[in-house]
């Protein structure tokens, strides 16, 4: 099967499971999470709030996507270990995402921790030859006048520590946040080892969640989700 017709299948098979699958775990999805994915560590707490600049100097909010879900990382361009491989993960969570209707639900985002080497330039030329797609990713940096590590306390927020070392490198883990609509942390994936097809049913979890408390999870419904993916 080609790859359009491929993502024309996967597209009209997830316009006709979504309506259907209103009954997806709600407030029992981590749960259920937490039983497939062994990366996976639920949070459900307000986001911490950030105000960072695009390449082109505007300011973006966290709140300006309170109508989205966020998908969330920290790297550098300069980073020579884990950061390419990350970038890897989030694009390949992205070409998931973008081939289904969540592709206008969700917003990534990459915020560097090496602002003062992570020019415009930088900015502007990373996500192309890392696969990732500037229709809902973007990479921001600190903004104007703000102190060079403020992107590095931010991800002490997020309990991400990036240490810088005397070769130009950081030391730091990898973790990918998620955070759902209102800017409720819902949860993180730690690593890089986890299953991104597991991210991507995460977050068509939390878009399809109730707003109130849903029954148990039928036994199936991961499966019978995870099979549009095949």
């Amino acid at each position: 099967m080609s790859l359009a017709r491929l993502t024309a299948v996967l597209i009209g098979a997830f316009a006709v499971a979504m309506p259907a699958l209103a009954h997806h775990p709600g407030a029992d999805l981590d749960r259920v999470m937490g039983s497939k994915e062994q990366f996976f560590q639920a949070i459900d707490s307000p986001a911490p709030l950030f105000e960072l600049a695009d390449a082109d100097g505007k300011i973006v909010k966290l709140s300006d996507f309170a109508d989205k879900i966020v998908v969330l990382n920290f790297i550098f361009a300069g980073c020579t270990d884990v950061c390419p491989l990350h970038s890897a993960l989030i694009a390949d969570v992205q070409s998931k995402i973008n081939i289904t209707p969540m592709k206008d639900m969700v917003q990534f985002i990459t915020v560097t921790t090496d602002p003062d080497l992570d020019t415009a330039d930088v900015l502007r030329s990373y996500g192309e030859p890392h696969g990732l797609d500037p229709h809902n990713w973007m990479f921001l940096t600190h903004r104007p006048g703000d102190p060079e590590d403020a992107t590095r306390k931010l991800s002490e927020t997020y309990n991400v520590k990036f240490q810088p070392l005397d070769d130009g490198q950081q030391m730091h883990g990898v973790a990918t946040h998620v955070i759902d609509r209102g800017g409720r942390f819902a949860a993180k994936f730690h690593g890089l080892r986890f299953e991104p097809l597991n991210l991507v049913l995460y977050i068509n979890g939390l878009t399809n969640a109730p707003s109130r408390p849903s029954k148990p999870a039928e036994a199936g419904w991961w499966d019978s989700v995870k099979g549009l993916f095949r």
